[in-house]
């Protein structure tokens, strides 16, 4: 990066707020996945305003410019794979406005998720978008990658909550969609154009979040069954029974012999799969709700069932679940991810998929996630060795294929970023992808903002 662009960065940020050491730069390098890249700058604004200019200033000088939020992401959408200027957002987190009687919240996109779910609460209000990087991924990552998390099988993922969105475009006008009304026709409704964008088509600096009231009671429910496609069996029952539980959680065999390994348990002895259930609302409202599900699960074949409604009980349950990726390195120290979705009843015909894959390739593979949403989260690796990149590629391609026999999707809620570029067309056809390349080039002539991620190389302007 030339000595006149870093000056103009500093001025607009001042020195504190513009890093440019190789040290400095390493530690904005990467996110959660694999990806690595170093960019020539790092911004930090606190304000909408030097947003507007860093973007004016990347888009003069046709340098690349990559939203992060707090690196949380799995596919390298933070990533500065290009090069350019990194502009963290992290600086930019307060809570703007609690509105309780509009149950609503208007933030800056630095927000911690679990903070806002937090200061919500002390109103009596509740924000349901959980992704299992609740404490610590921003809201405006969450936007910019849809984040769903365990409870959307109940209440949605992010894009139920955008009411309307503050949005720095990569020209650096800014444009405001949306509004505190619930009911609004006033023009396109262009919010969730940029829910899920991923950083590509514009970057969100204030939002308009939606907040339910908290719902007084929870109450926690865990079976083991002795087979997969007996757990299944308690989706169409559930459905029948009219019963709606605000998370439906599971982990397959592989997932109970590694907690046994951290928990010195006997789990996987005793089962094939184990499911998580929490039901809220009203006292008497959850505790009929667990009596169902209870009911339910042993007519389909449960071994063993444990009911939790006290908050210590409940964590002791719960702790399975947001341990389960310690756990298994307990067994592999190395694994490849997946996140693929499919239609809620095609769920049990995809995880035969993925065990026939498992046994074409002599995998290890543990699979889980929410069961109530078709959502899959896939873990693989080879017996005795890591496995070789183009092995893994085969692999994946065939859990993608597995997915779109079955009319689901290649990613589900950890975004395509780098990692599924040339892939998104199993899913997309070419018209689709041919409409979003010139969406992108009309909001983004100079194709600064993101470059390289969500769309195919192919489509991309030279």
């Amino acid at each position: 990066m030339n000595r006149d662009i870093k000056k103009q960065l500093i001025s607009i940020l001042g020195e504190k707020a513009c890093l440019f050491a190789e040290e400095d730069l390493l530690t904005y390098s990467y996110d959660a996945g694999k990806y690595r890249a170093l960019p020539q700058a790092v911004a930090l604004p606190d304000k909408t305003g030097q947003v507007c200019e860093i973007v004016k200033l990347a888009n003069k000088n046709n340098l690349p410019l990559v939203p992060r939020g707090a690196g949380t992401g799995l596919t390298g959408g933070a990533v500065a794979a290009k090069g350019g200027i990194l502009l963290s957002l992290e600086r930019m987190n307060r809570i703007l406005k609690l509105d309780q009687a509009n149950r609503l919240a208007v933030v800056e996109p630095g927000v911690i998720n679990g903070d806002l779910a937090r200061e919500a609460a002390r109103f009596g209000l509740f924000y349901p978008p959980d992704p299992a990087s609740v404490d610590f991924s921003t809201l405006g990552g969450n936007i910019a990658e849809n984040a769903g998390g365990m409870r959307a099988v109940k209440y949605g993922v992010t894009k139920n909550f955008v009411l309307g969105l503050e949005v720095v475009l990569p020209t650096g006008q800014i444009i405001h969609t949306g509004s505190k009304c619930i009911k609004d026709v006033v023009g396109f409704s262009l919010s969730e154009l940029f829910v899920g964008s991923e950083g590509s088509l514009g970057i969100v600096t204030q939002a308009i979040l939606r907040l339910l009231p908290l719902p007084p009671k929870q109450g926690t429910l865990m079976a083991l069954f002795p087979t997969m496609q007996r757990a299944a069996r308690i989706l169409p029952a559930m459905a029948r029974a009219h019963v709606t539980p605000s998370i439906l959680e599971f982990m397959d065999h592989e997932c109970l012999k590694a907690l046994d390994a951290k928990e010195d348990t006997d789990l996987a002895s005793q089962a094939e799969a184990l499911l998580l259930m929490e039901v809220d609302g009203r006292q008497e409202k959850v505790a009929s709700d667990l009596a169902s599900l209870d009911r339910l699960c042993r007519e389909n074949g449960a071994s063993r069932i444990e009911q939790a409604l006290k908050g210590a009980d409940r964590e002791r349950l719960w702790s399975k679940r947001r341990s389960l990726h310690a756990s298994l390195h307990l067994i592999k120290p190395r694994w490849e991810e997946e996140d693929i979705s499919v239609p809620v009843a095609q769920l049990p015909d995809m995880l035969k998929s993925l065990d026939q894959v498992a046994r074409d390739h002599h995998l290890v593979m543990a699979n889980f996630g929410h069961f109530g949403d078709g959502n899959i989260h896939i873990s693989f690796a080879g017996h005795e060795h890591d496995l070789e990149k183009a092995q893994a590629l085969t692999v994946r391609r065939e859990i993608y294929q597995a997915a779109v026999n079955l009319e689901g999707r290649i990613a589900a809620e950890h975004g395509i970023g780098l990692d599924k570029t040339d892939e998104i067309s199993w899913n997309l056809d070419h018209s689709t992808i041919e409409f979003m390349a010139k969406l992108k080039a009309f909001l983004d002539p100079n194709q600064i903002l993101n470059p390289g991620k969500v769309l195919p190389r192919t489509e991309e302007r030279d």
